[in-house]
């Protein structure tokens, strides 16, 4: 029988039941170490598996009490949970058997738990429940935008489709609504986020580290790779994809007869109309297992385990939270997939990302322990990003079969533009806190300045908010996930040559694609990547490579 979502349920720790459970662990620690990592495993997933369904539960209904009450709770008990799991983590490495810690929890995970330690003090517990409010006040906030377009009420999800509208006119009132919310709430965004970036900078430096980006590197679990990587991919980036994006974009302009390409004009990549979903919700759900019965048995299988236990929540509502993202309860080993269909492209793309990571997450659930469930993040955006692009053949299923090539051009299109943009959101943080003190003002000029560096084709015209360097306030990871951002760009990278070898042999990509998600994180990013024949964004000339693929691609 398959699980239901509709009946999971998880006791609700409290800090007297939590202090209890650790305490057990570490008397075993000392007497039997097999036996206190399995009981830390098994109380690390109980507690991740009640957390993340109250989060998601939030998320769901933004403005339900009982949901709001219990996210707060959690939020507060999370630094608690943090400080004992921690305790326990310093206890297992204080052995001097690192050898046989390792045979037992595995090396990898090891050296996870060495990196875990210094990310958390309880100097800082107070600090990192203020951060989940201030998280929290910003996705409140954005839920509460509301529009009138067309005879229509929407919210920001709902804006999308008249963003991509045929009708320039449209197209521009829809970006018109967008920012004049953002500008007309600018002091509370502002705010928010000044309160966050000297909160994280005061964390950091309690615990020894000069600014908030070493700290924020190693709440990633970046193991392999540090911010002079990053910064030397983004020059790759600069190199090789915007000059190409440049050319593609005037291309479009010229092909429209604009004089110039507005910011309105960038989502409207076709001439002939963005492809758009053959249906609603209900019809876009039923092709899709369609589709994963024509591309393997094993997505199939697992597309209907989580259709048929209702691990999927895709329509928009009014008082839901924006955006769309995958969750787990790794004391069940079934993921859940949240998104906000809103009639656009996006949600073929937003469906297919987090089907990506759904996939993996039920591929490495039987991963001996919690930490190697998940690989760090920019290994997982290789799962989601692989599969967008490995569903490539399907397409018509989704949006026709007259519009499938259409759309095929589009998603590569939008993977390239998409690069400069996101480098762009990781440059601006790494200058931000890298400068704590600055002002809200000299934060806009940043990404002003990183901005015409980047995508140097934006032009707002009449919008003042964006044309101001208050763009960046729309972007949630920005708030919620700091750093978190740069990780889309480097798997995207290898998503890209999985598309490459896709077009040469399907059935072996796919396999790879399969194996990978098998070893969720079992590695750190660049043993993943290595693992899969990938190459690694790193290295030089990786980008190169896919790039010239895709402008033959887009040539011929």
């Amino acid at each position: 029988m398959t699980m239901q979502f509709a009946d999971l349920a998880f006791p609700t720790p409290t800090r007297e039941g939590l202090a209890e459970r650790h305490a057990t662990i570490m008397a075993l620690v000392g007497s039997d170490r097999a036996a206190a990592l399995v009981a830390f495993d098994k109380a690390r997933r109980d507690y991740d598996s009640w957390s993340a369904l109250v989060h998601l539960r939030f998320s769901q209904d933004t403005t339900n009490a009982a949901a709001k009450a219990a996210r707060e709770y959690a939020d507060a008990l999370a630094p608690y949970g943090t400080e004992l799991e921690t305790a326990v983590k310093r206890r297992l490495l204080d052995d001097p058997d690192r050898a046989g810690l390792e045979a037992l929890a595995g090396a990898h995970t090891v050296r996870l738990w060495a990196n875990d330690i210094t990310t958390f003090d309880p100097a800082i517990a107070g600090d990192l429940e203020e951060e989940s409010k201030l998280s929290a006040r910003y996705t409140e906030l954005l839920a509460t935008a509301r529009f009138e377009i067309e005879g229509e009420s929407v919210n920001l999800a709902g804006l999308a489709p008249y963003a991509e509208d045929p009708i320039r006119a449209t197209r521009h009132e829809a970006e018109r609504l967008r920012w004049a919310f953002f500008a007309e709430h600018r002091d509370e965004f502002d705010a928010i986020y000044d309160a966050m970036v000297k909160l994280r900078h005061g964390m950091a430096q309690k615990l020894g580290d000069e600014t908030f980006t070493a700290l924020a590197y190693r709440r990633m679990r970046r193991l392999d790779y540090g911010p002079a990587d990053v910064a030397r991919y983004r020059e790759e980036v600069l190199t090789h994809v915007v000059p190409l994006v440049e050319t593609i974009l005037d291309r479009r302009r010229a092909s429209n007869g604009w004089d110039s390409l507005c910011y309105w004009d960038e989502a409207f990549m076709d001439p002939a109309g963005n492809p758009k979903p053959i249906g609603d919700h209900d019809t876009l759900v039923a092709a899709a297992e369609t589709m994963f019965d024509r591309m393997d048995p094993r997505l199939a299988d697992f597309y209907r385990t989580l259709r048929d236990g209702g691990f999927m929540d895709l329509k928009n509502r009014p008082t839901k939270a924006g955006g769309g993202f995958c969750t787990s309860f790794p004391s069940v080993g079934t993921p859940f997939i949240f998104a906000n269909f809103n009639g656009t492209h996006h949600d073929i793309g937003v469906f297919t990302h987090e089907m990506g990571h759904a996939f993996q997450a039920w591929e490495s659930r039987d991963q001996p322990g919690i930490d190697q469930l998940w690989p760090t993040m920019e290994s997982a955006e290789i799962h989601s990003m692989g599969l967008e692009f490995l569903t490539h053949p399907q397409m018509g299923l989704l949006v026709g079969d007259r519009a499938a090539d259409r759309f095929r051009t589009m998603h590569l299109v939008g993977s390239l533009s998409f690069l400069p943009y996101g480098v762009c959101v990781d440059h601006f943080q790494h200058e931000v806190y890298a400068h704590p003190e600055a002002t809200p003002a000299e934060r806009h000029a940043m990404w002003q300045k990183l901005e015409r560096l980047y995508m140097p084709w934006t032009y707002y015209g009449d919008l003042k908010h964006p044309a101001m360097g208050g763009r960046w306030q729309a972007k949630q990871h920005i708030y919620n996930g700091p750093f978190y951002y740069i990780d889309y760009t480097l798997a995207l990278c290898c998503a890209m040559q999985f598309w490459v070898r896709s077009r040469q042999d399907f059935g072996a990509a796919l396999d790879a694609y399969v194996a990978l998600c098998a070893r969720g994180g079992s590695m750190p990013f660049s043993g993943l990547v290595e693992s899969a024949g990938l190459i690694s964004p790193f290295k030089p000339g990786a980008l190169a490579d896919v790039v010239r693929e895709a402008q033959s691609f887009l040539d011929a």
